[in-house]
């Protein structure tokens, strides 16, 4: 322990499925621009900034407002056990790992385990850790199944970000906002919307499946106060998030390195989907090259927990069997884990 990096072997789990929800309603940059015109004319802000600072062309709303994401989320999950071929009574445990809720409690996983139709004896609970909380999920189930405590987990979350940017437009369109404001808020406009779920079960007992092989996590918590963010309101040091955020990834990745992991050669490195900015960045202090890492942000935004498995979801019928497959998250605080998983 101490300085550096903290390692978990995966020794009997497996990822058997994960699928995703993409929401119905498409809001592209320019419209956001659009939405943006008193604050860009009273500003003097060009237009496109979006595309060409983050390469976010396009978002997704859910269609319903209201229960959008829970629908999301539900239909996501319902494909996932159907995947992995199990019953919901065998699954013990569901951990909703989203940034998004409505309100502080209940925890947001009661309302997906109760419109999933999950038995009592199913725990659940919700994992928030930011942009990180899905994949410290996976992290943490695959633990449990270790441990014998249960067979089958199952991993949620859903992204709605539609209040949090109306309301950030709003305010930007103000007569009393500065470009000081949009340089702190424009993050939260580069957001999506988005659902995932993910079935991990035990190896030996799925063959078919994918198997967990180690998480190197790391924190950076000095940064703690670099994004910070409520239901209405995110507010974010782009430039200090950027830096400090490749830089606790690298101090991770040559930890692991160190350790003996041969990231490097790995065949899919699924990043956290933030802009092109940080990926270019990832892909230049790693070694990876573009090719290898796969990128969602432009048509989907940053989904938050969500944009590592829904990335993933996307691309896993192109990945072939025995191959590498790194999933790594980062999240505001700082803190990032990467997961390898054998396809």
């Amino acid at each position: 322990m101490g300085n550096g990096n903290t390692a978990f072997v995966h020794r009997n789990a497996s990822l058997l499925s994960v699928e995703m929800t993409l929401p119905q309603v498409t809001v592209t940059s320019d419209e956001i621009d659009e939405m943006l015109a008193p604050a860009r004319k009273r500003l003097r802000l060009p237009k496109g900034v979006l595309q060409r600072v983050a390469g976010v062309y396009e978002r997704r709303w859910w269609r319903d407002p209201q229960n959008g994401w829970k629908q999301g989320v539900v239909l996501a999950a319902e494909r996932a056990m159907a995947k992995a071929g199990i019953m919901r009574d065998q699954v013990g445990l569901l951990i909703n790992a989203s940034v998004s809720r409505q309100h502080l409690e209940p925890a947001v996983s009661t309302g997906i385990h109760h419109s999933l139709g999950m038995p009592s004896s199913c725990m659940n609970f919700d994992i928030t850790n930011a942009c990180l909380g899905f994949v410290n999920a996976m992290t943490m189930a695959a633990g449990m199944i270790d441990a014998g405590q249960i067979q089958y987990a199952l991993i949620v979350g859903a992204e709605d970000v539609e209040q949090v940017q109306r309301g950030t437009i709003d305010r930007l369109n103000s007569k009393t906002s500065t470009r000081a404001d949009f340089n702190n808020q424009f993050a939260s406009l580069t957001l999506g919307s988005g659902a995932a779920a993910a079935v991990i079960g035990p190896a030996d007992l799925h063959p078919e499946g994918h198997r967990l092989k180690h998480t190197q996590s790391r924190a950076g918590t000095e940064h703690h106060e670099l994004c910070v963010a409520d239901m209405q309101d995110m507010r974010t040091d782009s430039a200090g998030l950027l830096e400090n955020g490749i830089q606790l990834i690298l101090d991770t990745w040559k930890g692991a390195n160190e350790a003996g992991l041969d990231f490097k050669s790995i065949d899919h490195v699924i990043p956290h989907q933030v802009s092109m900015v940080y990926t270019r960045n990832f892909s230049k202090i790693t070694g990876v090259g573009m090719e290898r890492i796969p990128v969602s942000f432009p048509d989907w935004g940053n989904i938050a927990a969500e944009a590592v498995p829904m990335t993933l979801a996307s691309i896993q019928d192109d990945v072939k069997r025995g191959e590498r497959v790194l999933l790594m998250g980062v999240g505001s605080g700082l803190n990032t884990a990467m997961m390898e998983v054998q396809w």
